[in-house]
C-alpha cells in the first residue's frame, strides 16, 4: 500500500502538471497578460498537493497496519485506479469546458448530471470528434492506471511498535498537505487567485478540486422561500422596485433592477472613493451614538462630515458587511455572495461599475485576503489589485489576524498618495478589533485587561484618527470622498428574535467638500454605495436597490439574523419591525431603543413588503441577473 500511494502521488502530480502546462500554453496570451506563469505553477503545486493528499491520506495512514495483507492492498489498488481515472476525466473535460464557459469544470458539471439524456444527446450531436478523442484518452488512462496500481503490490510487514509511529507521521503529513499552509487559515481557491481574469484564477486549481469545492459551496445556497413562504411570480421584484423608487420598465429586461442613477453632485471631475470598513465596531462602543464612549477620534470626525446616527448593518459577519457595501445586495439566509458559487464572476460590484469609468479599484487588508474568499470574489468582480499582509512593507505589529490597523492605514495613505491624479476606488478593511484582541503597545492607555474588546476598539479608533489627521494634509484629500462604516457589531445576541440594537453601526461620510451634518434617518448599509456614487459625481446605470440618501428616502433597515429576518420601517407610529421566522407567521413589533419590543397587530401590506425584500435577493441570485449590461451571467462564466 505504501508503494501504491507513492506511485499514485507521483502519477497524480505528473498528470496535473502536464494538464496545467497544456492549458497555459493554449491560453498563453491571457497568462502572459496576467504575468501568471509562476503564480499558476506555484499555486497549482499547492492545490494539487491538497487534492492528492485528500485522495491518498486514508490508505496511507492504514498502510503500516494493513499494507502486507492481500485484500487491503487489492482494495487500495482499485481506489487509486478510480481516483486516477477521475482526475484524468476531469482534466480532459477541461479544455472544452473552458471553451464553452471560460472556466474550469465547476458546479455546472455536476448539475448536468441531473439531465443525462438531454446533455448526452447535446454532446453527441455537437462534439462527436471531441467525445471520441476523450474516449480514447480515457481508455489509455484506464490501461495506465491498471499498470501503475497492481493488485499484488504488498508491503513488507512492520514491527508492531513501528506501526503507530509511522501512522501518526503519515497522518501529520497528510493533514498539513490538506491544510495547504502554515498560515492562520487553510488554503482555498482564493489563496491562489492573483489576477483580474477569472479564468486565469482557475488555472492554479485542478478540475477535480474545483468541482469538489463547487459542490461543497452549493450546500450554502439556501432559498428564502423555503424558510419564509412564497409570493406570486414577479411580486417580490415589484415590491423591491417600488421600495427603491424605480419607475417604468427596466433599462434591460434581463436585469430587472437596472436603472439610471444621476448624481446629485455635478462635478467636472468625479471624486475618488475610499471605503474604510471597521471590523466589529458596533454603535455600542461609539460615544456619539450613545455607546460606551470608546471612540473619541470617530466622535470628533463625526462633527466634520455627514454622520448617520441610525445606520443598521445587514448581518452579523464581515462577509455580510462587505456584501452590502461593495455590491448593495440585500441579505439572505444563505451565505453572503462572496462565498457563493454563482457570484464569483459577473456579479455587480462598485469596482466593476467604476472600472468601466476608468477607475482603478483595489482592496487593502492587513490580514490574509483569501479569508472568506475575499480575494477570489473581488478579483473576479472588478477589483484589479489586492494589497494584503504579504504585500505590507515592514509592518510595526503583526498579530494572529495580520498586520495592525496603523500598518493598514499607513499602506492606504501611501497608495492614495502614489495615485496622483489617477481615479481610484479603494476598499480598506481593518483587522485589529478581533479576538484575541492584539495591538501594539504604547498607542493607547488600556483600561482593565489590555487584551479585551474594549481596548482593541480604543486602538482601532486611535489608528483611524491618526490616519485622518495625516490625510487632511495630503493632496488627495480634496479629490476624495471617504466612507467610514462598521461591517457589523460584536457580541451579537440577546433574548429577542432579531436583536436590533446589535445591528446599529457607525456610518460617516467625509472628505472633499462634504458638509457637516447629523442625519437621524433610519438607513441600511445597502444605501451607502448609491449615496457615495452621487456624492462623488458619478452618473451610472446600476442594479442597486438601496437609496441615494442625497435625495432623502430611506426610513427602513434590513437585518438577517441567522434564519430570522428583520425588516424595520420608521413612521408616525415609531419604528415598526416585521420579523420573519422559518415556517411561522410574520410578527410585528414596535421597536424602541435600546431593546423594547411591543407586539403590534400585523399589517398585512407591511408584512408583504418585508417578505418581498426577503425573497427577491434569492431570486436575483438564482437568475443571475444582478449584474451590469455586457457581463455574461456566471452560468456562462464561473459557476
Amino acid at each position: 500500500m505504501r508503494a501504491l500511494t507513492l506511485r499514485f502521488l507521483l502519477a497524480g502530480f505528473a498528470l496535473l502538471l502536464l494538464s496545467r502546462l497544456g492549458l497555459m500554453a493554449w491560453q498563453w496570451d491571457r497568462v502572459q497578460a496576467a504575468d501568471g506563469l509562476w503564480p499558476i505553477l506555484i499555486g497549482g503545486l499547492r492545490i494539487d498537493t491538497v487534492m492528492l493528499c485528500m485522495l491518498a491520506v486514508l490508505p496511507a495512514v492504514l498502510s503500516p497496519w494493513l499494507g502486507h495483507r492481500a485484500w487491503p492492498a487489492r482494495l487500495t489498488a482499485w481506489w487509486y485506479r478510480f481516483a486516477f481515472f477521475l482526475l484524468v476525466l476531469l482534466e480532459i473535460s477541461t479544455p472544452q469546458f473552458i471553451a464553452e464557459y471560460d472556466t474550469r469544470p465547476n458546479r455546472l458539471y455536476v448539475e448536468y448530471l441531473v439531465s443525462p439524456r438531454e446533455v448526452g444527446s447535446m454532446l453527441w450531436e455537437g462534439y462527436k470528434g471531441t467525445l471520441l478523442a476523450a474516449l480514447l484518452v480515457l481508455i489509455a488512462a484506464g490501461w495506465l492506471a491498471r499498470r501503475l496500481f497492481r493488485d499484488g503490490s504488498l508491503d513488507a510487514p512492520l514491527a508492531w511498535w513501528r506501526r503507530p509511529i509511522l501512522s501518526l507521521l503519515i497522518l501529520a503529513a497528510g493533514f498539513m498537505g490538506i491544510r495547504g499552509t502554515l498560515e492562520h487559515r487553510p488554503i482555498n481557491p482564493s489563496s491562489v487567485a492573483f489576477a483580474g481574469d477569472a479564468m486565469i484564477n482557475t488555472l492554479p486549481l485542478n478540475s477535480l478540486y474545483n468541482v469538489a469545492d463547487a459542490v461543497y459551496r452549493m450546500k450554502k445556497e439556501r432559498s428564502p422561500s423555503a424558510l419564509y413562504g412564497s409570493l406570486p411570480p414577479g411580486e417580490a421584484l415589484r415590491i423591491v422596485r417600488e421600495s427603491a423608487g424605480l419607475q417604468g420598465p427596466p433599462l434591460d429586461p434581463a436585469i430587472p433592477t437596472l436603472h439610471v442613477q444621476q448624481a446629485t453632485s455635478r462635478r467636472d471631475r468625479p471624486l475618488n472613493v475610499v471605503v474604510i470598513l471597521m471590523e466589529s465596531q458596533g454603535a455600542q462602543y461609539v460615544g456619539s451614538l450613545g455607546g460606551a464612549g470608546l471612540t473619541p477620534a470617530y466622535d470628533a470626525l463625526s462633527k466634520e462630515g455627514w454622520a448617520f446616527t441610525r445606520a443598521y448593518a445587514t448581518g452579523t459577519r464581515s462577509v455580510r458587511g462587505l456584501e452590502a457595501i461593495t455590491t448593495g445586495f440585500l441579505p439572505t439566509p444563505a451565505e453572503a455572495v462572496l462565498k457563493l458559487p454563482r457570484s464569483q464572476t459577473g456579479f455587480f460590484t462598485l469596482a466593476e461599475l467604476l472600472g468601466r469609468q476608468g477607475y482603478h479599484s483595489r482592496f487593502v487588508y492587513g490580514g490574509e485576503a483569501h479569508f472568506d474568499n475575499m480575494r477570489g470574489f473581488f478579483l473576479g468582480n472588478g477589483f484589479k489589485e489586492v494589497v494584503d499582509r504579504a504585500k505590507f512593507k515592514r509592518p510595526a505589529f503583526v498579530g494572529s489576524w495580520g498586520a495592525s490597523d496603523e500598518d493598514m492605514f499607513k499602506e492606504l495613505d501611501g497608495l492614495l498618495t502614489a495615485d496622483g491624479d489617477k481615479p481610484t476606488f479603494t476598499l480598506a478593511f481593518t483587522v485589529s478589533n478581533h479576538s484575541p484582541w492584539e495591538y501594539p503597545e504604547g498607542r493607547i492607555t488600556p483600561q482593565g485587561d489590555p487584551r479585551s474588546v474594549e481596548n482593541t476598539v480604543r486602538y482601532a479608533d486611535w489608528a483611524l484618527g491618526q490616519f485622518f489627521e495625516k490625510a487632511r494634509k495630503q493632496p488627495y484629500w480634496k479629490n476624495t470622498v471617504f466612507l467610514v462604516v462598521a461591517d457589523h457589531d460584536s457580541r451579537v445576541g440577546g433574548a429577542s428574535l432579531v436583536p436590533v440594537r446589535h445591528f446599529q453601526i457607525p456610518a460617516l461620510i467625509l472628505g472633499a467638500d462634504v458638509s457637516p451634518r447629523r442625519d437621524d434617518r433610519l438607513i441600511s448599509q445597502v444605501d451607502l454605495a448609491p449615496t457615495l456614487l452621487s456624492l462623488a459625481g458619478i452618473d451610472s446605470a446600476n442594479p442597486m436597490v438601496g437609496h441615494d440618501l442625497t435625495r432623502q428616502a430611506a426610513g427602513r433597515a434590513i437585518m438577517q439574523y441567522g434564519d430570522n429576518y428583520g425588516y424595520m420601517r420608521s413612521g408616525p407610529r415609531g419604528d415598526q419591525l416585521i420579523v420573519l421566522e422559518p415556517g411561522k407567521p410574520a410578527h410585528q413589533y414596535r421597536y424602541e431603543m435600546p431593546g423594547t419590543y411591543t407586539p403590534q397587530p400585523l399589517d398585512e401590506a407591511f408584512a408583504r413588503e418585508a417578505l418581498g425584500h426577503a425573497l427577491w435577493p434569492g431570486e436575483a441570485y438564482k437568475a443571475e441577473n444582478y449584474r451590469l449590461p455586457g457581463e455574461a451571467p456566471a452560468a456562462a462564466q464561473a459557476r
